[in-house]
């Protein structure tokens, strides 16, 4: 097994040098996804997650890397501090950076493998409980200033 499939089955971060701070790479056709995306944009008023869709060049060369599959993704994924995180991690790791919801880091005491099997549970059923797109999804003003590819300055 390699050291990405063996991190990403164990829930560890991966290295991701490189990797702009603040990365969050998602499904772009993926309804809940994308309504994640929003979700994010809205309280993140500087910007400090960028999102790419596993469907851009970007975004696809950044899944390959962290060994998740780009026709299937089952994880999002975070770049916090040169690591990646994925699954249930990911998500806690950009809610308890966004105002109003540093609560949220509490939930990191749930055990991992108690988080990731209700995160995992949503993501193998997401297309059929919320829907899928055949494009991604053409952001506003707002969320423009969100996305990230591999034309994007980083501050």
């Amino acid at each position: 097994m390699s050291v990405r499939r063996l991190a990403r089955s164990s829930g560890e971060p991966i290295a991701a040098a490189g990797v702009p701070e603040g990365t969050v790479l998602y499904d772009g056709v993926c309804v809940l996804c994308s309504a994640w995306f929003g979700f994010v944009a809205a309280r993140d008023p500087d910007a400090r997650f960028r999102f790419t869709p596993i469907q851009s060049p970007y975004g696809r060369s950044l899944a390959i890397r962290l060994g998740i599959d780009t026709e299937n993704p089952g994880t999002n994924a975070v770049v916090i501090g040169g690591l990646a995180y994925l699954r249930s991690d990911a998500g806690l790791q950009i809610l308890r950076r966004l105002p109003g919801w540093s609560w949220a880091t509490g939930l990191l005491g749930v055990p991992r493998p108690i988080r990731d099997w209700f995160y995992d549970l949503v993501a193998r059923n997401r297309y059929k409980l919320f829907g899928r797109t055949d494009t991604c999804m053409v952001p506003d003003q707002i969320l423009a200033r969100h996305i990230l590819s591999a034309t994007t300055p980083v501050d």
